[in-house]
């Protein structure tokens, strides 16, 4: 026999009572006069041997009944027999997510509440028992070590959930050892599939936390009217607010800042589920990144009431000009937004392209293969290359080779093209179309439109951003040719073949395609359960060093070494496990700093709906009788009788019966055991 509470065993010292209640009782005698002393003698003589008889009774029955009380509260069980080939462990997983932050019923979090019921469990199993917690490195563990490893837990961004977890155990084989699960099992971590499809060969144990009722507003996401910043100009910055909580939240404080300063400040309020855009004026003094954060002042809910996010004066948009001749000078050279640069094929400059963010190539007959791979490495680290074909005969083959090259299929000359071409009218393009956005915000009513003469065809693959008034395509973008963009022209810039770099096209798409070939470095803001983050590095930052451990993450004293990769300027970092709090990071490379990363908790654990106990049993359903779902509001005690219903066979009811049993024997022996007086007549001597 074992018992789920020892410590109560304590009490049988209480037996010790009734004891010295029988040994110290005193009873005073009482006084009978008679006439015949030998019938004295016997009437005594009965009366004490049935007394006596009548208090060892009542002891035995008040001694067994504090004996049985004391071992209904230490809930004894007579363990199982184990199966054989059964081991002695178990897996345990615990809910890390912010999630978990949340107060319960009682004035602890859920993880608190989540922590001390693995506590418990471990304790009710032998020392002998070998514990491994999911997630956490360490392989099988003693009990000890589990319990000392239980107490340091503590909660991660990174963490995905019960989710996670289940879809794992689900595509694992045959296990046998037992898996509980602590978790708030929120709607949003997963779906009701992952339930539905947990293995039937093992033991699954659910211990569903349930959270107090509250508001809980966050940021879903922040971004900016303008993808360009520029310093000294105000830009409208979006921030998008939203209530994750089930109850409703009146004038919620809501504070901007950007370093150590407040630029804003406002007031929202939020029905459950509810979600609101407020538009906030920022503006940046000099060209150093800004650090920004969204604070939201709701309790008791807090684990998400910062928002980090940071906003860097956009960089000089390089464009490279390959020609005979420049065309687009004018144009780039009056915005000092970009960089404008010029070149003959036969003098380019192969370093200059891999810093270009744009280049227009204009009417180049002669396409070596060092320049083609040079354009072709353009696009595949996301930049734009512009092809304006030449009007001749000569260098169509090498147009045709590098237009293949960069991904446009189906492109042909057009047969009908002769030395004196028929040019057409290019139709009036969409406002609504997002390359166009925001260009026609004063339109004449009378707009001139330019009139062009094709000498190319172009295949469906592509984007049509100016058409011909016949349907067919003049500008057309195509992103098949590597993470930039490609754009192809189907006439030359030639006076010959029209008048497109005298109208006011030109200018506003010239200036768009440069603006869409601009990529900024690094983003706002990154997720921390996000697999990959990806940096853009500057040219003479990435060809430094191509060390593995070179990049670091720092963040106050804490210094993290990730996973990375770099191809050409990009950066690709894998976020190591334990980088588990939000907040700003620096990206450093032997004690430099490269740039400043701003990590945020997946917005999904800002909504607190969560699956009930008796909604998991119903998802789950009668098919899987080796789940189990625990009471949601019980404490320890819930998963306590679970491990003794499972282990063997309960004893506290019978305890229960014996303590009525000796409390009746007591009434009956007070009530029925005194002997019965009868009267005797009196005889004289």
């Amino acid at each position: 026999m074992q018992f789920l509470y020892p410590n109560f065993l304590w009490g049988l010292l209480a037996v010790g009572i009734p004891i010295a209640i029988h040994l110290l009782q005193l009873r005073r005698p009482q006084r009978v006069l008679f006439t015949n002393t030998g019938f004295i003698r016997e009437v005594e003589l009965t009366t004490t041997q049935r007394r006596r008889l009548q208090e060892l009774l009542v002891l035995l029955a008040r001694v067994l009944g504090v004996v049985f009380l004391v071992l209904l509260f230490a809930q004894p069980f007579r363990p199982a027999r184990r199966v054989v080939g059964q081991s002695n462990s178990v897996e345990v997983s615990l809910d890390t997510s912010p999630s978990m932050q949340v107060l319960g019923e009682g004035q602890q979090t859920l993880m608190q509440e989540a922590l001390g019921k693995a506590t418990t469990l471990g304790k009710s199993y032998g020392t002998t028992a070998h514990f491994q917690l999911l997630g956490i490195p360490g392989g099988e563990l003693t009990q000890a070590i589990y319990l000392s490893k239980v107490a340091e837990i503590r909660s991660s961004g990174q963490n995905s959930g019960w989710a996670g977890v289940l879809s794992q155990q689900a595509r694992m084989p045959t296990a046998q050892r037992p898996l509980y699960v602590f978790s708030d099992f929120q709607r949003g971590s997963g779906s009701e599939e992952i339930l539905q499809s947990l293995p039937k060969n093992r033991e699954i144990v659910l211990v569903p936390q349930v959270a107090r009722p509250a508001a809980n507003v966050y940021v879903d996401s922040v971004w900016l009217e303008d993808a360009f910043v520029r310093m000294r100009v105000n830009i409208g910055l979006h921030i998008r607010l939203k209530n994750g909580g089930s109850t409703a939240i009146t004038d919620c404080p809501v504070k901007v800042r950007l370093g150590k300063q407040q630029v804003a400040a406002f007031n929202s309020t939020l029905a459950a589920g509810q979600a609101s855009t407020t538009v906030v004026q920022v503006q940046l003094a000099d060209k150093q990144l800004a650090l920004g954060q969204v604070v939201t002042e709701d309790r008791p809910v807090i684990f998400d009431n910062t928002f980090y996010f940071t906003l860097q004066p956009t960089a000089t948009i390089r464009v490279v000009e390959i020609g005979e001749e420049a065309v687009a000078r004018q144009a780039y050279e009056a915005e000092s937004l970009f960089a404008y640069s010029f070149t003959k094929p036969q003098q380019v400059n192969f370093s200059q392209l891999q810093r270009a963010n744009l280049v227009l190539m204009h009417e180049v007959a002669a396409v070596e293969a060092g320049l083609q791979q040079a354009l072709l490495g353009v696009v595949q680290r996301g930049g734009s290359v512009v092809v304006v074909p030449p009007g001749g005969t000569t260098g169509r083959e090498a147009t045709l080779r590098l237009l293949r090259a960069l991904g446009v299929a189906g492109a042909q000359w057009n047969a009908t093209a002769t030395a004196t071409p028929v040019q057409q009218e290019v139709a009036m393009p969409s406002p609504r179309d997002p390359f166009f956005r925001e260009v026609f915000g004063a339109q004449p009513r009378q707009a001139v439109l330019p009139q062009v003469a094709p000498v190319l065809s172009l295949g469906r693959s592509g984007t049509d951003i100016l058409r011909l008034r016949d349907g067919d395509s003049y500008l057309a973008e195509f992103k098949n040719g590597g993470a930039g963009r490609t754009y192809v022209f189907t006439a030359p810039f030639s006076k010959a073949y029209g008048d497109f770099t005298a109208q006011g096209l030109f200018v506003p798409v010239l200036y768009r395609m440069a603006m869409l070939s601009y990529q900024a470095g690094q983003q706002p803001a990154y997720r921390l359960t996000a697999p990959t983050v990806a940096v853009e590095l500057a040219p003479e930052i990435a060809g430094t060093g191509q060390d593995d451990a070179a990049f670091r993450l720092v963040r106050d004293s804490l210094t993290l070494i990730p996973s990375q990769r770099l191809r050409g300027t990009s950066l690709q970092l894998e976020l190591p496990a334990t980088m588990s709090q939000p907040g700003f990071y620096e990206l450093r490379r032997k004690g430099q700093l490269i740039a400043t990363l701003a990590f945020n908790a997946d917005p999904r654990e800002s909504e607190l709906a969560a699956y009930a106990a008796a909604e998991l049993r119903q998802i789950i359903g009668p098919n899987h009788p080796n789940v189990q779902v625990l009471d949601a509001t019980a404490g320890p005690e819930a998963l306590l009788r679970y491990r003794a219903e499972q282990t063997g066979q309960a004893l506290w009811r019978y305890c229960l019966m014996a303590v009525l049993a000796c409390l009746l024997a007591e009434a009956l022996l007070l009530r029925f055991g005194r002997p019965k007086v009868v009267a005797r007549p009196l005889v004289a001597a």
